[in-house]
């Protein structure tokens, strides 16, 4: 999968607004049907959504957010999305793995009728709904679509109200589910996404919630507006002194290995094989991203 570190929100139905979206720079748009969109103008949405799939080029990663299999929109909303343009399709206020099974039926439908290859369309989980929390790993297992797990934890949202909790910027009311969903996505081999900042003025503590979910184990974020991709960009890409210190690890570990040695000190610690495969993944990383290792 490729790095997703920043994916940003837009309204199905505002056309307009998608080419501003991606020259704010993420690496991928959540085209989105559902909750930004009013219920008067969700043919508007299929309709616009659609047309941006066909305006859009096979390096951009575009995800849909489809409205709830409750709302009774699935077939509509699938065969107007369903595009070789089309990465993603993500199902919101998921319950058990049943629903995105639902999900996986119609597109295997859709993809055989457009002559798109079976499971070309990924089904990120999307997470809102306290026992979609509750078995998220199971969820996950159970539907191969599934390549990553995005964690709904900002403030006054479907997840807020789910489980109860009153948002702060510090973010201590949803430590656990935030380290929790991290170790479901990795323990189920996909990758751990975040949305949880939504004060649009508020740059530094955009910044410092986006470190705190690197720290715990996520890979990027998810976004409601433009002036944010830039700073989630550059909290989740690699910066100068880590390349420096993993390409310095790999140098002095393999010169340690060619002595028939197996662990090395660098830089005060003790290095082994799996220090070595870290660096050795973080690099790879970074020249997914295109910065020379």
């Amino acid at each position: 999968m490729r790095p997703l570190r920043s994916m940003l929100f837009v309204p199905g139905h505002k056309p307009s607004w998608v080419e501003k979206a991606w020259k704010a720079g993420p690496d991928a748009l959540i085209l989105d049907m559902e909750d930004a969109v009013p219920l008067a103008y969700k043919e508007q949405a299929r309709q616009m959504v659609r047309q941006a799939l066909e305006q859009a080029v096979p390096r951009q990663f575009c995800c849909v957010r489809i409205n709830s299999l409750a709302a009774g929109m699935l077939d509509e909303d699938l065969k107007a999305v369903v595009h070789p343009n089309l990465s993603a399709v993500m199902l919101p206020k998921v319950y058990r793995p049943e629903e995105l099974a639902e999900v996986d039926q119609a597109l295997a439908k859709l993809e055989q009728e457009q002559g798109m290859a079976p499971g070309t369309i990924a089904t990120p989980l999307l997470l809102e709904t306290a026992l979609g929390m509750r078995h998220a790993y199971e969820i996950t297992l159970a539907n191969p679509r599934v390549n990553a797990i995005l964690m709904s934890a900002g403030p006054g949202g479907d997840a807020a109200r789910a489980i109860g909790y009153q948002w702060s910027k510090q973010g201590i009311e949803t430590l656990y589910l935030r380290s929790k969903i991290v170790l479901d996505a990795r323990a189920a081999g996909v990758t751990p996404l975040i949305n949880s900042w939504y004060d649009v003025a508020d740059l530094e503590g955009l910044a410092a919630d986006a470190r705190l979910n690197r720290s715990l184990g996520y890979a990027g974020m998810a976004l409601i507006h433009p002036s944010h991709v830039a700073v989630v960009n550059e909290v989740f890409s690699p910066t100068e002194q880590e390349l420096a210190f993993y390409r310095g690890l790999l140098t002095a570990f393999e010169e340690a290995e060619k002595q028939g040695h197996a662990a090395v000190v660098y830089e005060g610690d003790m290095v082994d094989y799996a220090m070595a495969r870290t660096a050795r993944e973080f690099l790879e990383f970074a020249r997914q991203l295109g910065i020379t290792a």
